[in-house]
C-alpha cells in the first residue's frame, strides 16, 4: 500500500481510539520503518489490531500465514490461538528470517510459530492442517494459486483473509489502466465473489481486506 485511502486526519482519530500496540509490535513497527526500505508492507498499528480481534473471536487452533515479512501479522494472529494452537508463517526472503524470528521470541511465541522459508505454493502442500484461519500477504500474482492450496485445508467455518484486494485503489479503474498486480487482485475478488463455497465480505481497512469463510466444500 502507497496509497493513503482515507485522509490522514481519519487514520490518526483511528489510531486514537484503537488499543494501543502491544510494546513488542511498537518496537518491531517502529525497527521495520527504520530498517526496511519496503516497511509499507508492514501490517501496522489497525490492521495488526483488527488481525488480534479477528483472532481472538476465531480461537483458531491452527492458523497459516503466507507473507511473513518482518513477523508483525504473525504476533498478531498468535495472540488470538487456542491453548496448544499453532500457527504456520510462510516467507520466501530468507534475509527477512532473522528479524522475525527475533521478535517472535521477544513476544514469546516462539513455541507457537514457526517460520518456514521458501515457496509458498511448495510449503503449503506439505503442511497438514485443517486450518482455521489462513492469512494471505504475499505475491498478488499467487493470490487465486494460494486461495485454491489452501481451500481443502481450511476447515469448515474456517477463514481466509487476504490482503491488499483494493490495491491502491487501482481495482476501481478500467482494466486496461491497471498494474499487473491489481489485474490479478481484480481476479482474485472476481474468484472469490462466484465461489458458491464461502461467504466473504471486502472490508475497506488499510488497503482493502478480503475476509472469506467457508460454509461448503
Amino acid at each position: 500500500m502507497t496509497n493513503p485511502l482515507l485522509p490522514r486526519v481519519i487514520e490518526e482519530y483511528t489510531e486514537q481510539y484503537t488499543s494501543e500496540e502491544l510494546p513488542v509490535l511498537a518496537e518491531l513497527n517502529r525497527q521495520t520503518n527504520l530498517k526496511r526500505g519496503d516497511a509499507v508492507m508492514i501490517s501496522g498499528h489497525i490492521q495488526g489490531a483488527f488481525l488480534q480481534m479477528i483472532a481472538h473471536m476465531v480461537r483458531p487452533k491452527q492458523v497459516l500465514e503466507i507473507g511473513t515479512f518482518t513477523g508483525y501479522s504473525a504476533i498478531c494472529l498468535a495472540q488470538g490461538l487456542q491453548d496448544g494452537g499453532h500457527l504456520h508463517t510462510i516467507e520466501i526472503d530468507e534475509e527477512l528470517e532473522d528479524m522475525a524470528a527475533e521478535y517472535i521470541t521477544k513476544a514469546g511465541l516462539q513455541d507457537k510459530i514457526t517460520q518456514h522459508i521458501g515457496v509458498a505454493t511448495e510449503v503449503i502442500g506439505k503442511l497438514a492442517g485443517p486450518f482455521d484461519l489462513v492469512f494471505i500477504d504475499a505475491d498478488k500474482q499467487n493470490y487465486e494459486r494460494y486461495y485454491d492450496l489452501v481451500f481443502d485445508k481450511l476447515s469448515i467455518g474456517g477463514y481466509i483473509v487476504a490482503d491488499n484486494v483494493l490495491y491502491d485503489g487501482e481495482v476501481v479503474l478500467p482494466i486496461e489502466q491497471q498494474s499487473k498486480n491489481a489485474q490479478a487482485i481484480q481476479g482474485f475478488n472476481d474468484k472469490v465473489k462466484s465461489d458458491p463455497r464461502v461467504v466473504h465480505l471486502l472490508a475497506p481497512i488499510r488497503d482493502g481486506l478480503m475476509m472469506v469463510r467457508k460454509v461448503g466444500e
